[in-house]
């Protein structure tokens, strides 16, 4: 097992349902990236926007994005993990994909679809909560609106084992709700004694909707261990520790004392 994981969270703008331009852009945003990583974590929908138009853009697995998060994975060497639409046997998915850099890919499919949007009525809901293994570490990935509900995204405590070791949001999360994202990611990362990863876009998409970005990296306590800040385009490296998770986590044994549960799709 890796003691430390080196996580690069990028926070930029996303260019209105245009995937060429995206893909170009997030390569350039890539190249600021210094030193090995192990982990790079791109927005939701980070090659359209959060856009409901699915006939026109989502593509199959396999296809363009999925072919370039591949090379970036292997030119970095290391896991990239992003959410895109995708048509798969004519289903459409908001699915985040996580790439090794061998092409192998796992995914995510978002369970909970933001009605407010309508996303539900364009997309087919994810029935399962998985968590990738990399580098011996247990990691949890989850899509935006996921995060409002702490049923799902629960670190179950079982036979003195957590289920992971770090939640991971990426989001396209509007600014005007952006006390609500801070203050959810935090109690995420409390209430789970699990280190927590947010990435959020910035700029406007093209139904006029800002965003803050308030992209974060959180310690298993609920504290802010990242420098980025909000609206700024940001590539940051964040390391983070398992021993000071594992002493934690021994020091502090709220595990031992949760509640068992099952989860009824």
């Amino acid at each position: 097992m890796s003691q430390t994981l080196k996580i690069s969270i990028v926070q930029s703008k996303i260019i209105w349902q245009d995937v060429q331009q995206n893909l170009d852009w997030f390569e350039g945003k890539l190249e600021s990236i210094v030193g090995a990583t192990d982990l790079i974590v791109l927005p939701e929908m980070f090659t359209t926007g959060f856009s409901m138009e699915n006939a026109k853009l989502a593509e199959a697995p396999g296809g363009k994005a999925m072919q370039w998060m591949h090379r970036m994975a292997e030119k970095y060497n290391a896991v990239v993990v992003g959410s895109i639409m995708m048509n798969d046997q004519g289903k459409f998915f908001n699915r985040l994909v996580w790439m090794h850099p061998s092409g192998e890919a796992e995914f995510y499919d978002k369970r909970h679809l933001f009605r407010m949007a309508n996303e539900h009525n364009h997309y087919t809901e994810g029935t399962s909560r998985l968590v990738f293994i990399y580098k011996g570490w247990k990691i949890c990935p989850l899509i935006c609106y996921d995060l409002r509900f702490p049923v799902w995204s629960r670190n179950r405590f079982i036979n003195n084992q957590f289920d992971y070791d770090c939640l991971l949001y990426v989001a396209n999360w509007p600014e005007k709700r952006s006390h609500a994202w801070k203050s959810l990611l935090v109690a995420r990362a409390i209430e789970n004694q699990s280190y927590v990863i947010g990435v959020n876009r910035i700029g406007s998409d093209g139904n006029g909707i800002s965003y803050s970005g308030d992209s974060v990296v959180l310690d298993f306590k609920g504290e802010k261990v990242s420098k980025t800040e909000r609206y700024g385009e940001r590539v940051e490296t964040v390391i983070i520790t398992k021993n000071e998770l594992d002493d934690y986590r021994v020091q502090f044994p709220a595990g031992l004392d949760a509640d068992n549960f099952t989860v009824h799709l």
